[in-house]
């Protein structure tokens, strides 16, 4: 695969450096002559000291040829325009990185769509996805996280005293966001069908939208009591504003402490509902004050590695349950691991690494990709790219016969993400989640792709 990549901070470098290790041919564009010279003799890459915004710049690079332009630059505006304009001249496939969630807010216009952008990423996003997975649900399954975290998997126990006993799923009535994928009983797994029936003791595994899938956990256990849940974060940076969105449900009580006053008076009156702390995290005695000992989570999010490593060690010793860490250089990349088992450190993300990851999910050729293995060998998730010439291209959900032991889970479009509904229509270019049999997989593929 051909792909233009524009910058070389953090996470163009590493884009670089990881999608030629793959095998693609890859082309830099960076304006640093001395940035331009380093890398040169470091990547593996065709490096090009420019302006990745100027189209004469992009027509030289042969941009018509590329089947994927990635504009990765730490300014918003520059790789809008680069995306725009390489679209305009015949790339294949833009994606951009935004930080600004203007471009995000679709309300008055789709700017996605208005500049021909095919994927808008945000990598402070995609690192607060990964931080608020164990946040909202310690115990989800171990999935990958498909849908940029529109799309959650949780699993339930059905209880005692609950009125979904001995019922068959078309019965149940649930949420049109939320789908029941498998149901594992006695050691056995099977895939859940309109025609199945829950039994208590049944484990329940769950897809769907992260608090539709929370307002049903009561269905599953009568009992179960919401229990509060205190969240801090040392730094109101991008990743942590995108962690408060993840976190708007009343049952997380989030405090944030950042030493720049203006920052903290525009977090107040931007989230209401969160308590802003001025102060500097990395003071032991602040963080005595707040009693971060008896928090939660713990989550230090700001730009300077340093700082977060020492508040988390911190709140490690002074006793928080859960500690979780942002690491934005490169230079760390080794440590990684040993922050997690050696400082106790639960988890740790790398914007670079997540960004890298989710580019590489994203650009693979390969029309189909097993997301995870079925529990007890009853199947597995696969994801599947809907081509031009598939035969489900242009029907609804309901017009597509899946063979029993087959279900679908999920729909990404282009712009988003949901569990499908039966009048939904399969679009070329969009991706299907579907939990199948591994005996029925065959019959799958010849039905979707």
């Amino acid at each position: 695969m051909k792909i233009i990549i524009i910058g070389a901070g953090e996470v163009g470098h590493n884009l670089c450096t990881t999608l030629a290790a793959a095998g693609h041919d890859v082309s830099l564009i960076e304006q640093s002559a001395e940035r331009c010279e380093q890398l040169d003799e470091e990547q593996n890459a065709r490096i090009i000291n420019g302006n990745g915004s100027s189209a004469r710049q992009l027509v030289e690079a042969n941009v018509d040829q590329c089947d994927a332009f990635l504009a990765m630059t730490s300014d918003d505006r520059t790789n809008v325009i680069s995306c725009s304009l390489a679209k305009g001249l015949g790339a294949k496939n833009t994606i951009a990185r935004i930080h600004d969630e203007t471009y995000s807010d679709n309300s008055v216009i789709n700017y996605q769509l208005h500049f021909g952008i095919d994927l808008l990423v945000n990598p402070e996003a995609i690192c607060a996805v990964e931080l608020a997975k164990e946040i909202r649900n310690a115990g989800r399954v171990a999935v990958e996280n498909f849908a940029r975290g529109q799309i959650e998997v949780q699993q339930q126990r059905v209880a005692a005293g609950s009125r979904l006993t001995g019922k068959h799923l078309k019965a149940l009535k649930l949420d049109p966001q939320v789908r029941i994928g498998y149901i594992q009983r006695d050691g056995k797994t099977e895939v859940a069908g309109a025609d199945s029936v829950l039994e208590e003791g049944d484990v329940v595994t769950l897809f769907g939208h992260p608090e539709a899938l929370f307002t049903l956990r009561e269905r599953f256990d009568p009992k179960h009591k919401t229990e509060l849940s205190r969240v801090v974060l040392f730094g109101g940076s991008e990743t942590a504003i995108s962690l408060i969105r993840l976190l708007t449900n009343p049952r997380f009580k989030i405090r944030v402490i950042d030493k720049d006053l203006e920052k903290c008076r525009a977090l107040a009156e931007r989230f209401p509902n969160i308590t802003v702390i001025h102060g500097d995290g990395t003071s032991l005695r602040l963080l005595e004050e707040e009693q971060i000992g008896s928090a939660d989570y713990f989550v230090a999010c700001t730009k300077d590695d340093e700082e977060n490593i020492l508040t988390c060690l911190q709140a490690a010793k002074l006793g928080t349950n859960h500690v979780q860490l942002l690491i934005n250089k490169g230079d760390y990349d080794q440590l990684l691991g040993i922050l997690k088992t050696v400082l106790g450190i639960e988890v740790v993300v790398s914007p670079r690494q997540a960004t890298a990851e989710f580019m590489v999910r994203n650009l693979s050729a390969e029309s189909s990709a097993t997301l995870a293995k079925v529990p007890g060998g009853g199947g597995q998730i696969i994801e599947l790219r809907i081509k031009h010439s598939s035969p489900c291209v242009g029907k609804k959900i309901k017009d597509i016969q899946l063979p029993a032991g087959a279900v679908f889970v999920a729909l990404l479009h282009k712009f988003k993400a949901k569990v499908p509904g039966a009048e939904d229509v399969i679009l070329a270019g969009d991706r299907v989640v579907v939990i199948v049999n591994e005996a029925q997989e065959k019959a799958v593929m010849a039905s979707l792709i």
